[in-house]
C-alpha cells in the first residue's frame, strides 16, 4: 500500500474510533426492569397502583405476607395487588430482595402461579439468594426439580447458605451423585438441626427404611416427600404448598351471609350480593345500636359503623350519632392509623392496601379488631378497591358473637 493510500487509511480509523467514542458518551446505559412492572394474571387494577407508595412501608409489609397466615379478606386484598403488573414503590422496583419478597408472598398467599410468572421474567436470577430461592421453590412447587436444580447450580453469590445446601443435597441425591449428597448432607447436619428435612433427607440417601409421614412446609420438603412416593394427603400443607397441590387459581373468598347474627342480616345479604347499602339499612342498624340490649347495642354499634365506612361523607346527623359510639379502639398503631388516612385522603391504592395489610398481618387469620376493620373498610372505599372494602366488611359481620 503507497504512502498517501497509508495514511487515509489511518485518518479513516481515527476518525471511526473518535466517532466510536463520541457515540459512547452519549448513549445512556438502559435502566434496570423495574420488578414490580411483571404482572402475574391480570387483575384489573391500573399500572398507577404503586404510584406515591412508600418504598419503606414495601419494605416492611412484603416480608410479612411472605410469613404470616391472613383473613380471607386480607389474603385475597395481598393476591390482587402483588399480582398486578405496574411500576414498583418508591425506589423499591428494583430492590432484588424486594422483588423476592413479592414472589414469595403470592406463593405464601396462595397464588404460586402468579409468582412464578412475575420470576419467570426477573434479573439477576444467579446474582440473588434471596430472587433465586423464590424462583426454586416455585419451580419445586411445580414439580419442575430440573429448574430448581439449574437455579442452584448457576448462583453465584450465597451459596453455603443452608438453604442452598439443602437443594443441592437434593439436587444431588436425585441425579445419582450419592457420595457428593451425603457430603452436602454432612454440611447441612453441621450447621443446622432440622429433625424434618433429617428425616426425609436420610431416607433418600439410605434407600431403605422408614422416612415417615410427609411433610409440605415448603416446596424443598414438598419435592423430596413426593420423590419418595410418600402420601401428600396425610400432611398438612402451608398455603403455598396447598395451592400448589390444588393446581388452581386463588378464588375470591367466600362468605355466607346467611350466617350472620339475624339483627344485622340485612347488611350482610347486601354486601354479598353486591347491593347498595340503603339509608334504611343504616338507620336501622343506629337504632339497634341504641338497644338496651348489651349484645343488640354492640351488634348495632359493629354493622352500623362498618355501613357507614362504605358510605360517602357523613352527614351531622350521622357523624353525631357515630361519635357516640362505645366501640373501643383497635390495635393498630396511632402512626399506621395516620399515615392509612393519609392515603386514603390523596387516593394512593397501594399505598393504602400495604398499611390495611401491614394491621392484618399482625392480626392473623381471624382477622383485624373491629375499629382497625373499620378503618381499612374506610379506606379501600376511598380508593376505588370496592369488593375489597365490602369483603373486609362482610367478613367482620360474619365474625360478631
Amino acid at each position: 500500500m503507497s504512502r498517501p493510500a497509508c495514511l487515509f487509511a489511518a485518518l479513516v480509523l481515527a476518525g471511526s474510533a473518535h466517532v466510536a467514542v463520541a457515540q459512547g458518551v452519549e448513549v445512556t446505559p438502559l435502566a434496570a426492569p423495574d420488578a414490580f412492572s411483571t404482572p402475574g394474571r391480570n387483575t384489573g387494577l391500573a399500572t398507577t397502583l404503586w404510584t406515591g407508595a412508600s418504598g419503606r412501608t414495601a419494605r416492611t409489609v412484603l416480608p410479612l405476607l411472605a410469613a404470616r397466615p391472613l383473613s380471607p379478606a386480607a389474603a385475597a386484598l395481598a393476591r390482587r395487588i402483588l399480582a398486578t403488573g405496574a411500576p414498583g414503590p418508591q425506589d423499591a422496583g428494583r430492590d432484588p430482595a424486594l422483588a423476592a419478597a413479592r414472589a414469595n408472598a403470592l406463593m405464601f398467599q396462595g397464588d404460586p402461579r402468579a409468582a412464578a410468572a412475575v420470576l419467570a421474567h426477573a434479573p439477576g436470577l444467579d446474582r440473588s439468594s434471596d430472587l433465586a430461592r423464590a424462583a426454586s421453590e416455585g419451580a419445586l412447587l411445580s414439580g419442575d426439580d430440573q429448574r430448581a436444580c439449574q437455579l442452584a447450580g448457576g448462583l453465584s453469590i450465597g451459596r453455603d447458605e443452608v438453604y442452598w445446601l439443602k437443594l443441592r443435597t437434593y439436587c444431588q441425591a436425585i441425579s445419582g451423585q450419592a457420595a457428593q449428597a451425603q457430603l452436602t448432607f454432612d454440611l447441612v447436619q453441621a450447621q443446622v438441626k432440622d429433625p424434618t428435612f433429617t428425616r426425609l433427607m436420610a431416607a433418600k440417601l439410605a434407600g431403605v427404611g422408614d422416612p415417615g409421614p410427609a411433610s409440605l412446609r415448603n416446596g424443598l420438603d414438598y419435592a423430596l416427600s413426593r420423590n419418595l412416593g410418600l402420601d401428600l394427603t396425610a400432611a398438612k400443607p402451608s398455603p403455598a404448598v396447598a395451592a400448589a397441590l390444588s393446581a388452581a387459581d386463588p378464588k375470591p373468598p367466600v362468605f355466607d351471609a346467611a350466617a350472620a347474627p339475624a339483627d344485622v342480616a340485612r347488611l350482610a345479604e347486601a354486601l354479598a350480593r353486591n347491593q347498595p347499602v340503603r339509608d334504611v339499612v343504616i338507620q336501622a342498624l343506629i337504632d339497634l345500636a341504641g338497644s338496651v340490649d348489651p349484645k343488640a347495642r354492640a351488634h348495632g354499634q359493629a354493622a352500623a359503623l362498618l355501613a357507614l365506612a362504605l358510605s360517602g361523607p357523613l352527614t351531622p346527623e350521622l357523624r353525631g350519632q357515630a361519635a357516640a359510639f362505645s366501640v373501643p379502639e383497635g390495635r393498630a398503631p396511632v402512626g399506621r392509623n395516620l399515615a392509612l388516612e393519609s392515603a386514603a385522603d390523596q387516593r394512593l391504592t397501594g399505598e393504602a392496601a400495604l398499611l390495611s395489610l401491614w394491621t392484618c398481618a399482625e392480626a392473623g387469620p381471624a382477622g383485624p379488631a373491629l375499629a382497625d376493620r373499620v378503618r381499612i373498610v374506610r379506606a379501600l372505599h376511598g380508593v376505588g378497591l370496592e369488593a375489597e372494602a365490602r369483603a373486609f366488611a362482610l367478613e367482620g359481620l360474619l365474625a360478631l358473637k
